[in-house]
């Protein structure tokens, strides 16, 4: 991976990280609110599927 793909898709994460903020901010509070009471194990389950996703999804794009 060449140093402009990855800063490339660093800006894209940033960008869609910051549009449900930007388009609901009351919205995202309420889902980072209910974030905040899940458990570790629980949290960290959604991050492997997150990460099992864009994998998956990289492979197919690729």
């Amino acid at each position: 991976m060449s140093a402009e793909a990855f800063w490339t898709a660093l800006a894209l994460v940033l960008v869609l990280e910051g549009l449900l903020p930007f388009i609901s901010p009351e919205g995202w509070r309420r889902g980072f609110s209910q974030l905040m009471q899940l458990r570790n194990g629980q949290l960290r389950f959604f991050g492997l599927c997150c990460i099992l996703a864009g994998l998956a999804l990289l492979w197919i794009v690729g």
